[in-house]
């Protein structure tokens, strides 16, 4: 072999990892393509009709209240100003979209929401009571004995998979309009407080089973950073080992919310192109 070949095929080789290289790290510049973001809302929920378990074994009480309703405590209705941003109805999500197109992403998605079971209302009470079987009505009121809250939250935590679809950009791209699509699995962490036949429990936080759910938001952002969005949500909560008066309750319902949150997002890198004016 030739100095003068040996020599062309050095020089080619070069120039191939050289084109390799800045292939790589145009690559890799491309796929940095990340973003955060970080929302904060507000919230109203309509719930399903539901059973509620009641097990108190050194009662001899197992028993069913069949058909309860419920409604939600929204406290953002009387203001949001006159009280803890926290009292009301509120939400909040945590994001991060992971892809180079930034439309795959997870979520933190929680929601406090309050369930109040009606008061006023006649319910059915099946099983035992004091090991004798029972079948009869009772009126819920706190006057009656009757009384169950999850008032501090009934609290639905999801972990989700977030799908972004882009509906418009503006030239500036100071105005984008996006359709995501969430859903998710994870812990209920409910605030327990109720009085049953006048046996009140101790009011508690507590992780206390798992919802799942799904979510359809419209989103406008605003000088690429801020953005308000609204939301419509249906979740499928199962609560379990619920601690009440000498035993344990276990319920499941579902719910519709609907959201209305105001957030902002930010690129991980500079040359996001999210941020870029079109050309």
């Amino acid at each position: 072999m030739s100095l003068r070949y040996l020599y062309l095929l050095l020089l080619g080789a070069l120039l191939s990892l050289n084109v390799s290289g800045q292939t790589t790290k145009k690559e890799h510049k491309k796929n940095r393509n990340r973003s955060v973001y970080l929302s904060w809302g507000y919230n109203q929920e309509w719930y399903t009709n539901s059973n509620l378990h009641i097990q108190q074994d050194a009662l001899g009480n197992s028993y069913d209240l069949e058909h309860i309703r419920a409604h939600d405590h929204k406290g953002w209705n009387d203001g949001v100003l006159n009280k803890a941003f926290t009292i009301p109805q509120y939400n909040y999500r945590i994001g991060y979209y992971f892809n180079a197109k930034q439309d795959l992403g997870i979520e933190l998605n929680f929601d406090h929401t309050k369930y109040v079971v009606e008061n006023g209302q006649t319910v059915l009470v099946t099983g035992k009571i004091n090991h004798a079987p029972i079948s009869e009505n009772v009126t819920f009121s706190e006057a009656n004995g009757f009384y169950y809250y999850l008032n501090n939250g009934a609290n639905f935590f999801l972990f989700n998979i977030v799908k972004r679809m882009g509906l418009y950009t503006s030239h500036d791209n100071n105005l984008r309009v996006d359709l995501i699509g969430k859903a998710g699995i994870g812990p209920v962490v409910p605030h327990v407080q109720n009085s049953l036949f006048s046996q009140a429990n101790t009011p508690h936080f507590q992780f206390g089973g798992w919802n799942m759910g799904q979510e359809t938001v419209i989103r406008a952002t605003i000088m690429k950073y801020a953005f308000i969005e609204f939301s419509e949500k249906t979740d499928y909560a199962r609560y379990s080992n619920l601690k009440i008066y000498q035993g344990t309750a276990r319920q499941s319902f579902g719910t519709i919310e609907l959201i209305g949150s105001i957030g902002f997002i930010l690129p991980t890198h500079k040359d996001n192109p999210m941020w870029a004016k079109k050309q």
